[in-house]
């Protein structure tokens, strides 16, 4: 069995974590929540797609959008995740008979970069999602209450 690679792992939640590459590389073909990223994302993207042809206006959109920004902030944080695990740990999960400090499972300056990316990138995605997703929230019931006042 060939041992799985921490930095690339954590590459792959980080830049295709949307279309589950990382848990495609760790678990397999098999693996549900692998299939599951991509039709989320999907759905977010559709959402984006909306707001480009409709405006920010567009309630459906408004529910949509955020399950992008939401799957692209938890695959960041999965890259985070897996490049501080600790090497005995991360050897003990993915690279089961292998030795306890097998090079595959050491972090070095390309974990320390996917960490970086993913923090960056990740942070962007989720502020931006609470905050669209708040915006129109509070734009939505201000726009009910006048309906009600008038």
């Amino acid at each position: 069995m060939k041992n799985k690679n921490k930095t690339l792992a954590a590459w792959l939640a980080f830049a295709g974590g949307q279309l589950g590459l990382h848990r495609f590389y760790l678990y397999g073909w098999a693996d549900v929540l692998a299939w599951i990223h991509p039709l989320v994302a999907a759905v977010g993207w559709w959402g984006v797609q909306r707001v480009r042809q409709y405006g920010q206006d567009d309630q459906l959109a408004w529910a949509l959008v955020p399950l992008l920004g939401f799957t692209l902030a938890a695959t960041a944080l999965t890259a985070i995740y897996y490049g501080l695990m600790a090497p005995e740990k991360w050897n003990a999960q993915h690279n089961a008979g292998s030795s306890p400090d097998n090079a595959a499972g050491r972090t070095n300056w390309l974990t320390m970069g996917a960490i970086v990316f993913a923090l960056l990138f990740g942070t962007i995605a989720l502020m931006s999602s609470i905050v669209f997703s708040f915006q129109r929230y509070f734009e939505y019931q201000v726009q009910e209450a006048r309906k009600i006042s008038q």
